[in-house]
């Protein structure tokens, strides 16, 4: 059966109504999997969750412009897992006509901070304003480049009684000036919540399922694959457990 014929099953929530649960600030517990796995952890998330449904539509396309420095610090704070690092990135949401500038901090607490404005498009220039706004949110100034693209399917949804957002993102594409790959094979699932929780329906359903907690960042493991000389001893394990996907 295909995905998005399980996800018409499921009870249906508008954007206005997820007000409540936009977790700005935030626990992340994060999945990579085998799309295989996906049809049975969906049926058996329906009692459960909510769907996220914009515009009769309920999976959505993301695209997204990612910045680095030049000798890509945000890059390497994360492989060298440095605390308070930073990603930064517009954002296009496709299905809502929403584009952001979004900086996300992850702090020495284990958390993740977005923080976001508005602007009319993804562009590849910075503007005066877009660097003021991003000098400000990091705390320094620094001096950015685009450095590539990356776009994926989203699934979205919410616990029906706990306040906790879920995110499957599907057929993951990435590219830059000079190469391109994808991550058609691998699922990224994420569960946000206000506190750490091990009570959620989706990590219980995982676990029956095999699914085991698996950080992966979409810009480093898409870096690596378009940069294939960059330093990566740390991601070893991860570039193998997906390699192994992708051959199956």
């Amino acid at each position: 059966m295909e995905v998005s014929k399980i996800i018409s099953d499921f009870e249906h929530i508008s954007l206005a109504q997820m007000d409540g649960v936009k977790l700005m600030n935030r626990t992340d517990t994060k999945y990579t999997f085998s799309y295989s796995k996906l049809n049975l952890l969906l049926k058996k998330m329906q009692p459960f969750y909510k769907i996220l449904e914009i515009n009769n539509q309920l999976i959505h396309s993301y695209k997204s412009l990612y910045y680095d420095t030049e000798d890509r610090k945000f890059y390497l704070d994360h492989h060298n897992n440095r605390v308070n690092r930073n990603k930064v990135r517009f954002r296009e949401y496709v299905g809502s006509n929403l584009t952001f500038l979004e900086i996300k901090l992850k702090n020495n607490k284990g958390r993740t901070i977005k923080k976001r404005m508005k602007v009319d498009s993804i562009v590849k220039q910075l503007s005066a304003e877009h660097k003021q706004y991003i000098n400000k949110v990091v705390g320094s100034e620094i001096n950015l480049l685009a450095q590539q693209k990356i776009n994926f399917d989203r699934i979205t949804f919410v616990h029906k009684k706990n306040k906790e957002r879920l995110t499957i993102d599907l057929d993951l594409t990435f590219q830059n000036d000079l190469n391109k790959g994808d991550l058609k094979k691998i699922v990224i699932a994420e569960v946000k919540q206000e506190r750490m929780s091990r009570s959620s329906d989706f990590i219980r359903i995982a676990k029956e399922l095999s699914i085991l907690p698996m950080r992966l960042s979409k810009y480093c493991m898409s870096t690596l694959e378009l940069n294939p000389k960059i330093k990566s001893n740390r991601f070893k394990k991860k570039q193998l457990y997906i390699n192994k996907i992708k051959r199956t």
